[in-house]
């Protein structure tokens, strides 16, 4: 399942980020990638270790753990610490699917991809090209979003970044591995909260009914979770 979050940063955190952008150096985007995706990647990305990577990152992952939209759709239990990409001058990347394992950075501990996540830094109108197209069951789906919203969708799917034409757009990307592996449970219990914040809203949250649900909802994640 797809998703889209709005507002993980805010306007003035956005024009932060790319001022803080505009005065380092950035390196070619292969240096992260496998041996196959390097052979369609062409983009340019802030260096992994460099400690404005840190710093931004540290702001985005702050952000996410406030964002309940994020948090039900996820249901996180790591989240890789974000890196961030620019696309200009015809470079795109094309299809491909994520690696499924990933080392985080500056531990020996992995992460299993399970979804993956982009925050738009660029405004729609500031470039053309660059959709991001991701695959799914139902067809391709093009995704270009305001600067400050997140796209969240399942690592398994092959995805695209069009070639970007005019202009320049830049991004966060990173990989969430989620307490509930299966996509299909994900989503069901991502409708189920969802229904839950509904009714707290219109009934309260000591009604019968709100307490049957989030018991329920509660029991499923007992089930399915792996921490």
């Amino acid at each position: 399942m797809i998703h889209h979050i709005p507002n993980v940063l805010s306007k003035a955190q956005v024009q932060y980020f790319r001022e803080e952008m505009s005065k380092v150096e950035w390196v070619n985007g292969k240096v992260t990638t496998g041996t196959l995706s390097a052979t369609v990647k062409q983009n340019q990305q802030l260096a992994e270790a460099h400690p404005l990577t840190q710093h931004l990152g540290n702001i985005i992952l702050e952000a996410l753990g406030q964002h309940p939209l994020f948090l039900s759709a996820a249901l996180p239990l790591d989240i890789l610490p974000p890196f961030f990409n620019r696309y200009e001058n015809n470079e795109s990347f094309g299809f491909h699917v994520d690696n499924s394992i990933r080392n985080i950075r500056g531990t020996q501990q992995r992460l299993r991809t399970d979804l993956s996540c982009t925050v738009f830094l660029s405004e729609p109108e500031e470039y053309e090209g660059g959709d991001l197209v991701v695959e799914d069951t139902y067809g391709y789906h093009e995704v270009k979003l305001p600067a400050g919203d997140l796209i969240l969708y399942p690592s398994t799917s092959v995805h695209e970044v069009t070639a970007v034409t005019q202009g320049c757009r830049i991004a966060s990307f990173f990989w969430v591995q989620s307490m509930i592996r299966d996509d299909a449970n994900r989503h069901m219990l991502f409708n189920l909260d969802q229904t839950i914040q509904n009714l707290r809203t219109q009934l309260g949250d000591t009604h019968a009914e709100v307490v049957k649900l989030t018991s329920m909802y509660h029991n499923l994640i007992r089930k399915w979770a792996e921490l």
